[in-house]
């Protein structure tokens, strides 16, 4: 894990997060966080070292601060998530508790938890939720606000939420975030000086000499002119030089960073569109076929997109959202950098979404129809493997190209 010296450009960041564990660090309840921002701006990064930072913080003062780190898009139901929070804690305490992978059910991981706060003595947790949107349901973020007030554990415990979707505060059960007593934070995409100090750091992968004077600059100011994604930007770099290896040539150029950026776009839209619901996947796919056959026309509206939206779900035999709840997916894929929203008054009917790159081969279309066809083959498996149940015939627009 890199250490919080090295992390360039989030000073300020860095010091919100201290600020709402602080008080942990010194047996006091830390303030439960809700972390926004688009993907590639340091969340996970930040929230993961000032939690360790804290932990180390809380030694000085004889506060034994424990942490848990959860991907809940790797554990997206309830208990899958509850139970790594008690594998990591049991870990983290050397206890040789035992953890059954299946069999009990969420609650029953949670008192695991809670147990071995007490029995250990640990005076205050934290659990971090990362991509907190993934998980099915409120109901561990609800158990862990409540659970000192309702008896469980006497530590003091608090929770970081980290999100890429602005509305995931919206989506709270209401009981939950009426209670819910919460800094909100939100992490703006990196400039071009601070994606150049970040690539300066990863020079260390390449020999010495292989990086061509104008080269990082070059990454830095186009990663930083399209989205501010230090990830992409890293992404661009590799990429660079894988190009460059395979030409055999000598050193990395700036002609090489121009053939790695859509390379690294389209690898920055897989990312983002694998994991949306079928739902997210099938409006982008309406909009970069709008884009596609409709070259002179750089934007369309709510309406013109549903209308398309609606007809493209019925050749996949399901239900299409509600004109509203697209108006609403359509935002959100706006604030993650995938489309762009221009609002023209009257409405959010006829508030203008374009697609973020308009052209015939955009990375958009790439990336869901990668996704699609991905899906396409585990449906065919299960169905494959489950023949009794009634199939139908999946239909997708033609591919662009």
């Amino acid at each position: 894990m890199l250490d919080i010296d090295r992390i360039v450009g989030r000073d300020e960041e860095i010091s919100a997060v201290g600020h709402a564990l602080g008080p942990g660090t010194r047996g006091s309840p830390p303030e439960t966080t809700i972390i926004y921002g688009k993907t590639g701006t340091g969340k996970s990064l930040v929230t993961r070292c000032v939690s360790r930072q804290a932990q180390r913080e809380a030694e000085s003062h004889d506060t034994d601060f424990r942490f848990a780190y959860v991907d809940c898009s790797d554990y997206q139901s309830d208990a899958k998530a509850s139970r790594e929070m008690a594998r990591q804690l049991s870990d983290a305490s050397d206890t040789q508790t035992n953890i059954p992978r299946v069999g009990i059910g969420a609650a029953n991981y949670r008192d695991i938890t809670w147990e071995l706060l007490d029995t250990h003595d640990i005076d205050v947790f934290v659990a971090v939720l990362d991509e907190v949107d993934k998980l099915d349901d409120d109901e561990l973020l609800r158990s862990l606000t409540r659970a000192k007030e309702s008896g469980k554990s006497d530590a003091h415990i608090g929770a970081i939420c980290v999100s890429n979707k602005i509305e995931y505060r919206d989506r709270l059960n209401e009981r939950l975030d009426s209670s819910l007593q919460d800094t909100e934070l939100v992490f703006d995409p990196y400039d071009a000086d601070q994606i150049r100090a970040i690539l300066e750091n990863r020079t260390d992968a390449f020999v010495n000499g292989a990086l061509e004077q104008g080269v990082i600059p070059k990454v830095s100011a186009l990663t930083a002119q399209e989205h501010g994604d230090a990830r992409e930007a890293v992404d661009t770099l590799y990429e660079a030089g894988r190009i460059a290896e395979k030409e055999e040539a000598s050193t990395i150029t700036e002609e090489h960073v121009a053939n790695a950026v859509q390379q690294a776009e389209i690898n920055r839209f897989k990312q983002l569109v694998s994991g949306t619901t079928p739902h997210v996947k099938h409006i982008l796919r309406t909009l970069a076929i709008l884009t596609a056959d409709n070259p002179g026309q750089q934007s369309f509206s709510t309406s013109e997109i549903y209308e398309a939206y609606t007809k493209f779900v019925a050749t996949e035999g399901a239900t299409p959202l509600s004109e509203d709840r697209v108006y609403r997916l359509l935002k959100e894929q706006s604030f993650l950098g995938v489309t762009e929203s221009e609002h023209t008054g009257g409405g959010h009917g006829k508030g203008r979404v374009a697609n973020r790159v308009c052209s015939g081969s955009d990375p958009v279309s790439m990336a869901v129809a990668t996704a699609l066809r991905h899906e396409t083959q585990m449906r065919k498996v299960r169905l494959a493997r489950e023949p009794e149940r009634p199939t139908c015939q999946l239909t997708y627009f033609r591919r662009i190209d």
